[in-house]
């Protein structure tokens, strides 16, 4: 028996791994955050298979369904939204079946971050202007945030900036942003990235606040940065004609010379 824990994806049901849909198709008993993964994805559960909506249960709860399920000797297909890897309160269910002894593993899914850059058609690092990524959220009450994680300090390298969980307190993020990236810094907003309502709104640190309308809440992803409408950065070397590399070596004398 085997817990897999299954990166489900932003929210179409056809953004899942075939991995992901073959072992939901393979487990008898599904375990999934009704809240936030689409219904199109159970389509894939086997008939007859145990179906379980996680969104009311305690932790407790949730394990005890993966014990029942274990003592029947069931594999369970345990879904999440987006990639497991970042906020899914996978961590904490894993050191519960760590102390049981209970076998699982993980399938990763597309984080929220990247359908919603998908949406907006652009890259989130290009050349000259950020080669960094801050996924990040403000406090909650679910998780605070450590010390040293202020956005401050991540906003002070300049860096692309994916702010998850805040749409709820977007006065306080522009407040605290503007010193570092300007009042006309672009900034996106992407709620619900990837589901047939998906909405996106573009405008600026000094705008943006103006733009909402109440209807965009909780899941709303919010990405700021240059990369965002940049036109004049520098072009990759990767792909130069005199760029040396180990599958086009270039040169007199290449890194990586072709075999005799």
């Amino acid at each position: 028996m085997t817990v897999h824990f299954i990166g489900a994806g932003p929210g179409a049901a056809d953004l899942l791994t075939l991995r992901g849909r073959d072992l939901i198709a393979a487990s008898p008993v599904c375990l999934y955050a009704g809240s936030l993964v689409p219904e199109g994805v159970l389509a894939h559960c086997p008939p007859g298979a145990r179906i379980v909506n996680t969104a009311p249960l305690s932790l407790d709860e949730i394990i005890a369904e993966i014990q029942a399920a274990d003592a029947r000797g069931l594999d369970v297909a345990r879904l999440h939204s987006g990639d497991l890897s970042v906020w899914s309160a996978m961590g904490e269910q894993l050191r519960r079946l760590r102390a049981l002894g209970i076998a699982y593993d993980v399938t990763p899914g597309v984080p929220s971050f990247a359908a919603a850059a998908a949406a907006l058609g652009a890259e989130l690092t290009l050349p000259g202007v950020a080669q960094s990524l801050v996924l990040t959220r403000s406090p909650g009450r679910a998780s605070p945030m450590p010390p040293g994680e202020s956005l401050a300090a991540f906003a002070a390298t300049g860096a692309t900036l994916a702010i998850h969980l805040s749409i709820h307190v977007l006065g306080e993020l522009v407040a605290a942003l503007r010193p570092h990236y300007g009042a006309d810094c672009p900034v996106a907003v992407v709620w619900r990235a990837s589901w047939p309502d998906q909405r996106v709104l573009r405008a600026t640190l000094a705008t943006i606040e103006s733009m909402m309308d109440g209807q965009i809440e909780r899941t709303a992803l919010i990405l700021v940065g240059r990369v965002l409408e940049a036109e004049e950065f520098a072009e990759s070397r990767l792909y130069a004609p005199d760029y040396d590399r180990r599958y086009r070596p270039r040169g007199a004398s290449p890194r990586f010379p072709e075999p005799a």
